[in-house]
């Protein structure tokens, strides 16, 4: 089963390197992102970690809202955010390119404000994982949203690979800020409910089987026209019954005894 284009072979191949294009634009931007945090990660030995970490409802914890997703607390922290951050910015950023760039203040922020408002005074939170919840949120309800077949597919990939994401924005496991969590899933679909217009359709690329039936209607109603008389609007009247007088009913003499 082959797909087509709804255009030309030749605006078919300009279509194939504009999809290339933002693939390979939003898969850059994603590991220049990652390699930010590997370089803040390796330099996190010079200062208190708890400075520049979410203090919940502290003033001066306000200040980690903005810092807090460039730091890590272990290797395996910052491995299993640098993999959802290279998957689902790809994914988020090739598919829709001018949604994702506005939502990511809102992400980053949001994951930032749920640690804040509702973690535990005294507990300090960090890690971009509340970003990377915001990007699954953000393609998954887009998806549900928009219900075109790209919008579709990048939900289905995103709920194959993090659907579980869905369960960790609730408090599960102890040491884990289910609270940034929450926050970025939040700020991730206010942000798909915002800005859902911001990226047009992509073309349409269809089987080749619909092709043939497009192709066999055309003949069809070609042929119709070809070899049958157009139907006519008006048919004039030939034959016009005329009105007659109905009949009498006789009227028979009542019998005896009645």
């Amino acid at each position: 089963m082959h797909l087509h284009g709804n255009d030309s072979p030749s605006d078919a191949k300009a279509q194939g390197r504009i999809d290339k294009g933002r693939i390979m634009r939003a898969l850059n931007l994603s590991l220049g992102f990652v390699l930010l945090l590997a370089i803040v990660f390796a330099a996190q030995h010079a200062f208190d970690l708890r400075d520049w970490a979410v203090a919940p409802h502290e003033l001066g914890g306000l200040l980690g809202v903005l810092t807090a997703p460039l730091l890590h607390g272990s290797f395996e922290h910052i491995t299993a955010n640098a993999a959802a951050l290279i998957l689902l910015g790809t994914l988020a950023g090739s598919v829709y390119p001018q949604a994702t760039v506005r939502a990511l203040p809102l992400l980053w922020l949001g994951s930032g404000l749920g640690a804040w408002l509702l973690g535990q005074t005294g507990t300090h939170h960090l890690g971009a994982s509340g970003v990377t919840h915001g990007l699954m949120f953000l393609v998954f309800v887009l998806g549900l949203l928009r219900r075109d077949r790209p919008a579709i597919a990048a939900a289905m990939i995103a709920f194959m690979l993090y659907g579980g994401m869905l369960l960790t924005v609730l408090p599960r496991e102890p040491g884990v800020s289910w609270q940034a969590h929450l926050g970025g899933a939040v700020a991730g679909a206010i942000a798909a409910f915002a800005f859902r217009h911001r990226d047009p359709p992509l073309p349409r690329r269809r089987y080749s089987w619909e092709i043939e039936e497009e192709l066999a209607e055309e003949a069809a109603r070609i042929e119709r026209e070809q070899y049958e008389p157009e139907r006519p609007r008006d048919v004039p009247v030939l034959w016009r019954r005329q009105e007659e007088e109905r009949g009498v009913v006789l009227k028979f003499p009542p019998r005896d005894g009645q």
